[in-house]
């Protein structure tokens, strides 16, 4: 999820740890150990220097069980030689860091698996992606409850018992939202389920995912043998079905099988992507696992990569989500929330 969230969440993991031993000073070794898995990020740029290998590096072993496991030794060890040393010897042990190093990590890797987007977490031994697709990557409903909850237990001194329930409430929160996510998506896709059945849609297997910021307004698409059909249903709506299904032809404009960056870039989209030539050795990548910006415009894609052909391979420019009127956006999808 984002990177607030994982803070949050790798804040408490530091308290529940080290919070009655050394205070707040917990709250912000477990953001920091909250925060390694993405810095994935800057890892992938630097040891990479073609863009696609580095973007599939993301959540890739610096967000698997493995790299929880050793980092946690190493950052535990590092992070007592660093900690235990003046009047603050001996105030903890090398296990503390440890357990509490293995907590913010792994739990960073576990709470990703919930968004869309997915996590390698079985790196090396297997590539594959676990993404339940239940919660958005930025949904403050998740977020703020608990960020509030670990503010307030700042306020009181460590010993406090106070501590504790803050703590215990903030997890909770978010706990019971997630499980209400999960509870929405076994929902949804039902009624999308229903909804292609419904429309005579020879669908072959689908998904649904909720949008950005919420868990009400949902996006499902399923494919079938030329086309994929894509359709919104809001919890709000007043008929438990999606409606106004748009169907877009699978583009092909480059042999897949040819090339291995692309065949993982389909791997990586789950097989739901269209490819569009825009110029000599120039494609447009369309990630169909995200909602069109404009339904009516197949390359509106939110997940959309420019890709060139480069050394005999394919290489893409930066990605850059197409937010070009933020402000629009956001009342478009507050009005279809709203429900019709």
């Amino acid at each position: 999820m984002d990177s607030l969230t994982q803070i949050v969440l790798g804040a408490a993991c530091g308290e529940a740890v080290l919070g009655k031993k050394i205070g707040n000073k917990a709250l912000l070794f477990g953001a920091i150990g909250g925060t390694v898995p993405d810095l994935d990020v800057y890892v992938g740029n630097l040891l990479y220097g073609n863009a696609i290998d580095a973007m599939l590096f993301h959540r890739g072993f610096m967000h698997s069980v493995l790299f929880s496991v050793v980092g946690a030794f190493g950052f535990g060890w590092l992070a007592h030689k660093f900690y235990n040393s003046g009047r603050r010897l001996n105030t903890t042990t090398q296990k503390d860091w440890i357990w509490m190093c293995f907590l913010a990590l792994f739990t960073h890797i576990v709470l990703d698996c919930f968004t869309p987007y997915g996590t390698q977490m079985f790196v090396p031994f297997s590539e594959s992606r676990i993404a339940f697709n239940n919660i958005a990557v930025v949904d403050p409903v998740y977020t703020l409850p608990f960020l509030v909850c670990t503010i307030v237990l700042m306020f009181f001194k460590r010993n406090s018992n106070r501590r504790g329930v803050w703590l215990k409430l903030g997890v909770g929160i978010s706990t019971v939202y997630m499980v209400l996510t999960l509870c929405n998506k076994l929902y949804v896709n039902f009624i999308f389920k229903q909804s292609l059945i419904e429309n005579n849609i020879p669908f072959s297997r689908y998904s649904t995912q909720p949008a950005i910021f919420n868990n009400v307004l949902w996006y499902g698409i399923a494919e079938t043998d030329t086309t994929y059909a894509m359709a919104n249903y809001s919890l709000l709506d007043t008929k438990n079905r999606f409606l106004d299904f748009k169907y877009l032809p699978k583009q092909r404009a480059i042999q897949v099988a040819r090339y291995k960056d692309l065949k993982r870039l389909v791997k990586f989209s789950n097989g739901y992507y269209s490819i569009y030539k825009v110029g000599e050795k120039t494609y447009q990548y369309n990630d169909y696992r995200y909602p069109l910006l404009d339904s009516n415009d197949p390359n509106s894609s939110v997940f959309s990569l420019q890709l060139f052909e480069e050394n005999n391979r394919f290489n893409m420019k930066p990605f850059e989500p197409k937010f070009d009127n933020f402000k629009v956006i956001m009342l478009k999808l507050w009005q279809r929330i709203k429900g019709i």
